[in-house]
């Protein structure tokens, strides 16, 4: 089948995303660059946007269990967590590119996206960071797209406002730290807990930010 170029899978993803321009964040666009690479082919193959939704939350859940391995194992936890998330982008993408956006995917994505960011906060968890604090970090992010979508729902077009802490950033966070983790415990193994805390902290820290980041947005657009 005939694949739209990236300017206009640029085109028809703002059009999803009630206009919002990605041109306007590097990180964005970037993103959305890659993802296009490694889906037009996907989208060529006739591959189903919900088969990729299903990879995606299974090599999520695959997070936590190769990091509570200890030792090395949250190195390739770190490098799972960044195929999650490039399997994330592409169901998506190749439902746009493949003419199969439908409203019932957009929910099941969603969905998708909290279970697969909870395999997220266990596998930080199990790797030596406070359960508590991975909980602030989870709830910080869950607050985030709880507002997103009742902003929705009371007349905010779009995605609002691109904050600090959307999904690709809670990918990286988790990632690095598991990384780190897994050098620091070949190299300085009593701070393995340690970078396992401050990931855990940058979840709760950047959640809590990118909330009122968020509410403050919607706040002047919804009066």
């Amino acid at each position: 089948m005939n694949v739209p170029g990236f300017g206009e899978y640029l085109r028809l993803w703002s059009g999803g995303h009630g206009g919002y321009d990605p041109a306007g964040s590097v990180l964005v666009r970037g993103w959305l660059r890659g993802v296009y690479v490694l889906a037009a082919p996907l989208a060529r193959l006739r591959v189903h946007p919900g088969a990729l939704t299903a990879a995606g939350v299974g090599v999520c859940a695959m997070v936590p269990g190769i990091a509570a391995g200890g030792s090395g194992w949250p190195l390739l936890a770190g490098l799972v967590a960044i195929a999650s998330g490039l399997l994330d982008g592409l169901d998506g993408a190749v439902a746009t590119l493949s003419g199969r956006v439908t409203r019932f995917g957009a929910v099941l994505d969603g969905v998708a996206d909290r279970a697969g960011e909870t395999g997220y906060l266990l596998a930080l968890w199990v790797t030596g960071a406070p359960a508590w604090l991975c909980l602030v970090g989870g709830v910080g992010a869950g607050l985030l797209e709880y507002a997103r979508a009742r902003a929705g729902s009371e007349g905010l077009t779009g995605i609002g406002v691109v904050t600090v802490f959307e999904r690709p950033t809670r990918i990286a966070v988790t990632a690095a730290a598991l990384v780190v983790a897994a050098l620091a415990h070949w190299l300085v193994p009593s701070l393995v807990g340690a970078v396992a805390t401050a990931g855990a902290a940058a979840w709760a820290i950047l959640g809590l930010a990118g909330l009122a980041q968020f509410l403050a947005v919607a706040r002047r657009a919804l009066r």
